[in-house]
């Protein structure tokens, strides 16, 4: 007499293959790389959020690749959006410190700190704009 194994997926709960579990870093990511996406005018919101949405994305996706848990493209959705954040906001800072250390801007601040009257604020806003518009 032989012993068969019960079948896989019996009743008694013996060899019942085990479900991936839910992912919840790839809700987390998704909800990360929109959430970049929508402020990533923002440092905080396109980078700090943008990066954590890439981080969790990459770890969720390859925890789905393992089957150790779903939502394998939703993972993969938030790692993309996360980086699209992160990148729409690096490229702002970096437009926006090339602004700031201009020629032209520190004209600009130097003017406006020396003017005494509101005429002379107005001037310097004035021969900013020119320098802006001539570049």
């Amino acid at each position: 007499m032989t012993h068969q194994a019960p079948h896989p997926y019996s009743s008694d709960g013996y060899n019942e293959p085990e479900a991936p579990r839910s992912n919840g870093m790839a809700i987390a990511a998704l909800v990360l790389g929109i959430t970049a996406c929508v402020f990533f005018w923002t440092v905080f919101g396109g980078i700090i959020l943008g990066l954590l949405g890439l981080i969790l994305g990459i770890v969720a996706a390859r925890r789905a690749r393992g089957g150790r848990a779903r939502h394998r493209g939703m993972a993969i959705a938030g790692a993309i959006l996360g980086a699209l954040g992160l990148i729409a906001s690096s490229v702002i800072v970096a437009v926006g410190v090339s602004f700031l250390t201009s020629d032209s801007f520190k004209d600009y601040n130097d003017c406006v700190q020396h003017a005494d009257s509101q005429a002379e604020r107005d001037q310097c806003a004035q021969d900013f704009e020119r320098d802006v518009n001539d570049n």
